[in-house]
């Protein structure tokens, strides 16, 4: 069984991460989403993050959601991962994924990194685009499905 890693922190996931892990389906036979814990400061906690992609992707047996907390390579090794996923939206993305890309094959040569790009459509969303735009009230139902609109409206209606 082919199995591929597609890890961030998802704060929140977007139709762009979901895009991507729809392609890399089409690839591979299973996909661990793997959330990770930081180190960046983020709105949603860990756990919220996992329950989101879950329900997002209940009804997909073939993608697994799993939390971590070290570094990409060293959970990629504790789950027997070979292969991550990275998504790639623009030019801009690629020297932080390449710099990112050629420290993990030197902390962890066995493991190697494909990119996918989203569609089009969804290729200018960011999970920061998206907190900040609802920040404001903003309409992002069209940016992050209708599970995690109402998680955001919930979340900063308490900020």
């Amino acid at each position: 069984m082919k199995r591929a890693l597609y890890a961030g922190t998802f704060d929140p996931i977007t139709f762009g991460h979901i895009d991507v892990i729809s392609r890399a389906t089409k690839i591979f036979d299973q996909i661990i989403i793997g959330v990770s814990a930081g180190p960046k400061e983020t709105l949603f906690t860990q756990r919220e993050r996992i329950n989101l992609v879950e329900q997002i992707f209940s009804n997909n047996d073939r993608v697994t959601v799993m939390g971590f907390d070290c570094l990409l390579v060293d959970f990629a090794k504790k789950i027997h991962i070979h292969t991550i996923i990275r998504g790639m939206r623009a030019v801009s993305d690629f020297d932080y994924e390449l710099q990112l890309t050629l420290m993990n094959r030197k902390l962890n040569p066995r493991i190697e990194t494909i990119f996918l790009m989203p569609s089009e459509r969804y290729i200018f969303i960011s999970s920061s685009l998206v907190k900040e735009i609802a920040s404001m009230d903003g309409d992002v139902s069209r940016l992050v499905p209708r599970v995690v609109v109402n998680a955001l409206k919930r979340k900063l209606k308490k900020s």
